[in-house]
C-alpha cells in the first residue's frame, strides 16, 4: 500500500498541441461543440509510436493544463455557474493534478504531426499521451452524466461554447 503524499510521479511531455486558442476564456469547453482544427506535434523520438494510428477516426489526447491557475476541490463549472461542484464531478482545469483529456477527430498523420478537428486545447499545451478512441471499448450506451444531464445543452453546439460566451448568454440561468 502506498503512503499518502509520499510518492512523486513524473511525466515528460511527448509533444506539443498547437491550436488557435491563446486565452482560456475563449477556448471551447468541449471539442464536440466546434470544428476548430489544430495540430499535435510529437517530438521526433516518439514518431514511430504513430504507426497504424491513421486507421482510427478519433483519438484521445492526454495533456498537462500548463496554464491552470491553482487547485481547488470545489469549482463552478462552465455549464452551471450558479453552483459549486466537486472538482472530480467536473472537467475544470484547476485540479489537484492538472491533467486534461480531449477526444478529437484525426484528419491526417504527416510524419510526427497529427492534423485534428474538434480542438478544445490552448496553444502550446504539453502533450502527455495519445490513445486511440475505440468505439467498442469507450462508448457506454447506459451512461448517465450526473448534473450535466439537467443542463439543457441541446443548443450549445450553435454557440461559441467558450466560458466567456456561456457567461455572456447567461446559459446557466435557463
Amino acid at each position: 500500500m502506498m503512503e499518502t503524499g509520499t510518492t512523486e510521479i513524473r511525466y515528460r511531455p511527448i509533444g506539443i498541441i498547437h491550436s488557435e486558442y491563446t486565452k482560456q476564456e475563449e477556448t471551447p469547453i468541449q471539442g464536440i461543440f466546434n470544428s476548430s482544427r489544430g495540430e499535435v506535434e510529437l517530438f521526433p523520438e516518439y514518431a514511430q509510436g504513430l504507426k497504424d494510428l491513421e486507421s482510427f477516426s478519433h483519438i484521445i489526447l492526454i495533456y498537462h493544463f500548463h496554464r491552470a491557475t491553482g487547485s481547488s476541490l470545489l469549482q463552478k463549472p462552465f455549464l452551471d455557474g450558479q453552483r459549486e461542484r466537486g472538482i472530480f464531478a467536473i472537467r475544470h482545469f484547476n485540479r489537484p493534478n492538472p491533467i486534461g483529456i480531449s477526444i478529437v477527430r484525426l484528419l491526417a498523420v504527416k510524419g510526427n504531426v497529427l492534423e485534428v478537428c474538434g480542438m478544445d486545447v490552448l496553444n502550446d499545451t504539453p502533450l502527455l499521451d495519445i490513445k486511440p478512441y475505440v468505439r467498442q471499448f469507450d462508448h457506454r450506451e447506459e451512461a448517465k452524466s450526473g448534473w450535466v444531464d439537467e443542463q439543457h445543452i441541446e443548443d450549445i453546439g450553435d454557440w461559441n461554447s467558450s466560458p466567456k460566451e456561456l457567461r455572456r448568454r447567461e446559459r446557466t440561468k435557463q
